[in-house]
Protein backbone atom coordinates (compact mmCIF):
# COMPACT_ATOMS: atom_id res chain seq x y z
CA UNK A 1 0.00 0.00 0.00
CA UNK A 2 1.47 3.47 -0.86
CA UNK A 3 1.47 5.79 2.28
CA UNK A 4 2.23 8.62 -0.25
CA UNK A 5 -1.55 8.59 -1.36
CA UNK A 6 -4.69 9.14 0.95
CA UNK A 7 -7.30 7.29 1.89
CA UNK A 8 -10.50 8.70 0.93
CA UNK A 9 -13.42 6.69 2.99
CA UNK A 10 -15.89 8.51 0.31
CA UNK A 11 -15.74 8.70 -3.30
CA UNK A 12 -16.84 11.55 -5.35
CA UNK A 13 -19.90 11.21 -7.19
CA UNK A 14 -19.66 10.77 -11.30
CA UNK A 15 -22.30 13.80 -12.28
CA UNK A 16 -23.33 16.24 -10.08
CA UNK A 17 -21.87 17.98 -6.68
CA UNK A 18 -21.05 15.89 -3.39
CA UNK A 19 -20.06 12.30 -2.62
CA UNK A 20 -21.43 8.94 -2.87
CA UNK A 21 -21.08 5.61 -1.05
CA UNK A 22 -18.13 4.86 1.03
CA UNK A 23 -15.30 3.18 -0.77
CA UNK A 24 -13.65 2.26 2.69
CA UNK A 25 -14.63 0.18 5.49
CA UNK A 26 -13.64 3.43 7.86
CA UNK A 27 -16.93 5.15 5.82
CA UNK A 28 -19.48 2.19 5.78
CA UNK A 29 -18.71 2.29 9.85
CA UNK A 30 -19.25 5.95 9.59
CA UNK A 31 -22.16 6.21 7.70
CA UNK A 32 -24.14 3.59 9.86
CA UNK A 33 -22.83 5.05 13.09
CA UNK A 34 -24.15 8.55 11.83
CA UNK A 35 -27.83 6.82 10.97
CA UNK A 36 -28.29 4.93 14.32
CA UNK A 37 -27.33 8.06 15.86
CA UNK A 38 -29.34 10.65 13.80
CA UNK A 39 -32.57 7.76 14.32
CA UNK A 40 -32.40 7.75 17.70
CA UNK A 41 -31.72 11.08 18.05
CA UNK A 42 -34.62 12.07 16.23
CA UNK A 43 -36.70 9.15 18.26
CA UNK A 44 -35.63 10.67 21.77
CA UNK A 45 -36.12 14.23 20.68
CA UNK A 46 -40.01 13.35 19.49
CA UNK A 47 -41.68 14.92 22.41
CA UNK A 48 -39.51 18.01 22.57
CA UNK A 49 -39.78 21.37 20.86
CA UNK A 50 -39.89 21.42 17.44
CA UNK A 51 -36.59 23.61 17.09
CA UNK A 52 -34.66 21.23 19.32
CA UNK A 53 -35.31 18.84 16.54
CA UNK A 54 -34.45 21.26 13.86
CA UNK A 55 -31.05 21.91 15.54
CA UNK A 56 -30.54 18.57 16.33
CA UNK A 57 -30.95 17.66 12.38
CA UNK A 58 -28.68 20.54 11.25
CA UNK A 59 -26.26 19.47 13.42
CA UNK A 60 -25.95 15.53 11.99
CA UNK A 61 -26.04 17.30 8.47
CA UNK A 62 -23.46 19.45 9.24
CA UNK A 63 -21.51 16.76 10.50
CA UNK A 64 -21.81 14.55 7.46
CA UNK A 65 -20.59 16.93 5.50
CA UNK A 66 -17.96 17.90 7.19
CA UNK A 67 -16.31 14.16 7.48
CA UNK A 68 -17.06 14.07 3.95
CA UNK A 69 -15.69 16.88 2.99
CA UNK A 70 -12.36 15.89 5.33
CA UNK A 71 -12.58 12.10 4.28
CA UNK A 72 -13.36 12.31 1.08
CA UNK A 73 -12.53 11.91 -2.31
CA UNK A 74 -11.91 15.70 -3.65
CA UNK A 75 -15.68 16.53 -4.93
CA UNK A 76 -16.21 19.03 -7.56
CA UNK A 77 -19.12 19.94 -10.25
CA UNK A 78 -19.04 17.25 -12.86
CA UNK A 79 -21.32 17.30 -15.66
CA UNK A 80 -19.36 14.34 -17.89
CA UNK A 81 -18.27 11.77 -15.58
CA UNK A 82 -15.33 13.55 -14.86
CA UNK A 83 -13.48 11.98 -17.90
CA UNK A 84 -12.35 15.16 -19.19
CA UNK A 85 -14.43 14.64 -22.79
Amino acid sequence: MNTNSPQYWFRAKRHGLGWGLPLAWQGWVFLFSWMLIFLFGIRLLMPGGKQMRWAFVAAMVVLLLAICYWKGDPSGRRWNGGDGK
